[in-house]
């Protein structure tokens, strides 16, 4: 295959390769729609057309669709036209989603939207103050004139999209990835998966987010490859169709966050075990949040039947300002993993467990390639490197790192050009600086959290997703749970809240009375654990824990609506002095 600069080439390239060869299959219910190379390059040029005589080459074009095919011909259609391509959740009912799309809107001065003849009317209604920019349903039948269609000129550096991050600590920001950010990334992808031609990809996640769109749509598209994909919502409601899909439909390739995994564990029942085939998985990815080693021992166990093999996994770390991948454990190894000093991980130290010594068990995400990253960990408060074994954030430099936040200068300078103390050199030769805490023990990368969302309790740094994995762990019925800290305790002390999802409870026959046991087992489990004590542990209904768009849980919200005395519980037990301090926010926020 010739040479391309853009990824609109290397699309246009496939496109004439593979001909009529399938791209896509879209797995609805019982049924399969089916999108071909040559089918998919038709309908693009229909889009690009219609984009191109509105004069939208170069700028950004707003997509709300559902994570279907109609998602991909669109985004297909703006690489195509050489525009901007924004992708966001095609919104509820709910004015919040609303909100946030007018503010991702307004941001990126969309120049048009581009939706389904479905969405169309609410979006119109719901974006009202943006009604100068065109809004027009693409799947409803032909945009623009194919036929008049005619490449643009693109330059490496020009902008392919503007990935909205999902917002888990902060107001979202659009990640601008040029088109040779994304052709490194999908060439560093390649080389970590081993993906070819021949790979069949398999996905539930939002096409929206990075790793549905980098890593299932566009990564099969740079191979040549195929996907057959289904909607995120079909996966929550029944976790066991994304498996069938995967026997079904040949996928070699496909993943998604660990708490996908924990649901196929949780809720795949014996008789649909039976039914699956999933021996041809060849590497199943996990990231976009900590992944657990007693998920992936719990999840090996479970399918084993179904012909699941522990080297099929894929533990990786990437993240929208990388464009996607950072790194990647070997295909065809099993995980890696270490058991640590707990109370020496609390110092920043990952040093090997005693016998006789609390641990940790952290798997490695994998290996970086010095072809495509250098990775530094620091000391965020020094800026200087700290050695290896020892936790720090991790800086990331590389082609794949994106030229910054769109319109927002003063953050891209904080977040993208970092310096490490006494470094010198050209701007634009600066450390994106990740956020995320880690360390590297023998050429492996260990994640073990955020550095905005450590607890510090008494003295102490806690990660809040070992205390929330510990807490879900004390019963069936608990599931999503966010832990955090307010500053209620003497001399502001922080304190440890938990918010805790529990199945069944509110139809349970004494509500109180079970609530109080579970709430006590939790308790008990913490102190247990970790040695500190969860003063305020609510329990409330399935679906109350917030996650972000890509499935992260959002701490710091569910913190302010605790603070705001927002959160509805079934049950709670709250320790006096947060009842204080909820009480007096809450009268600050209404005052």
């Amino acid at each position: 295959m010739a040479h391309q600069e853009t990824y609109t080439e290397r699309v246009l390239a496939r496109v004439q390769e593979r001909g009529g060869a399938e791209a896509f299959a879209f797995v609805r219910g019982t049924g399969v729609e089916r999108l071909g190379y040559a089918e998919l390059d038709e309908r693009a040029r229909d889009i690009a057309s219609w984009l191109l005589e509105r004069g939208l080459s170069g700028r950004q074009v707003l997509l709300l669709y559902p994570s279907d095919l109609s998602f991909v011909t669109a985004f297909v259609g703006c690489l195509y036209a050489g525009a901007v391509a924004v992708p966001a959740p095609l919104p509820t009912d709910h004015t919040r989603h609303f909100e946030r799309l007018a503010r991702i809107a307004g941001d990126a001065r969309v120049g048009a939207v581009l939706t389904t003849a479905a969405a169309a009317p609410d979006i119109e209604a719901g974006l009202s103050g943006i009604r100068s920019v065109p809004c027009v349903a693409t799947d409803a039948g032909p945009v623009g004139d194919a036929s008049q269609w005619r490449a643009p000129s693109l330059r490496p550096d020009d902008l392919a999209f503007l990935q909205y991050t999902s917002g888990s600590t902060s107001t979202p920001k659009g990640v601008m990835v040029s088109h040779r950010n994304l052709m490194a990334n999908e060439a560093a992808m390649q080389r970590s998966l081993g993906a070819t031609g021949d790979s069949v990809f398999g996905s539930w996640l939002p096409l929206y987010h990075d790793m549905g769109l980098i890593g299932h749509v566009l990564q099969p598209l740079w191979l040549g490859a195929r996907a057959a994909l289904m909607e995120p919502a079909a996966f929550l409601r029944r976790p066991v169709g994304w498996l069938e899909m995967i026997g079904e439909h040949g996928v070699t390739v496909g993943g998604g966050p660990n708490f996908a995994y924990d649901m196929c564990v949780r809720r795949v029942k014996d008789d649909d075990l039976a039914r699956l085939d999933l021996s041809g998985w060849e590497s199943a990815c996990n990231g976009a949040e900590p992944v657990r080693a007693d998920t992936l021992a719990a999840f090996a166990r479970r399918f084993a039947p179904a012909g699941f093999r522990p080297e099929a996994f894929f533990p990786c770390y990437g993240m929208a300002e990388t464009t996607l991948l950072v790194a990647g454990a070997p295909r065809g190894a099993a995980p890696v993993t270490r058991r640590v000093d707990a109370a020496a991980l609390e110092r920043g130290e990952v040093v090997p467990a005693g016998a006789d010594t609390s641990a940790r068990t952290l798997v490695s995400s994998g290996t970086v390639r010095a072809e495509d990253f250098e990775v530094r960990v620091v000391d965020p408060a020094t800026s200087r490197a700290v050695a290896q074994g020892r936790v720090g954030e991790l800086w990331v430099r590389g082609q794949s790192v994106a030229g910054g936040y769109w319109a927002r200068a003063e953050a891209t300078a904080e977040t993208f050009g970092a310096r490490l103390a006494g470094e010198s050199g050209p701007a634009g030769a600066g450390w994106l600086r990740t956020g995320d805490l880690g360390a590297v023990v023998d050429g492996q990368l260990f994640v073990t959290g955020r550095l905005k969302e450590m607890m510090l309790v008494n003295g102490r740094n806690i990660y809040p997703h070992d205390v929330e994995a510990a807490a879900r762990a004390v019963d069936r019925s608990l599931g999503t749970c966010a832990a955090f800290t307010v500053p209620a305790g003497p001399a502001g002390r922080e304190r440890l809240v938990l918010v805790l999802e529990a199945a069944g409870l509110e139809g349970a026959p004494d509500v109180d009375g079970a609530g109080r046991e579970l709430v006590g087992r939790v308790q008990t489990a913490i102190t247990g654990e970790f040695g500190i004590a969860a003063g305020s542990v609510l329990l409330v209904a399935p679906g109350t824990v917030r996650r972000t768009t890509s499935g992260k849980i959002q701490r710091t919200l569910m913190r302010r609506q605790f603070l705001t005395g927002r959160t509805a519980a079934v049950h709670a037990v709250v320790e006096p002095e947060a009842e204080r301090l909820v009480d007096r926010t809450g009268e600050l926020v209404q005052g």
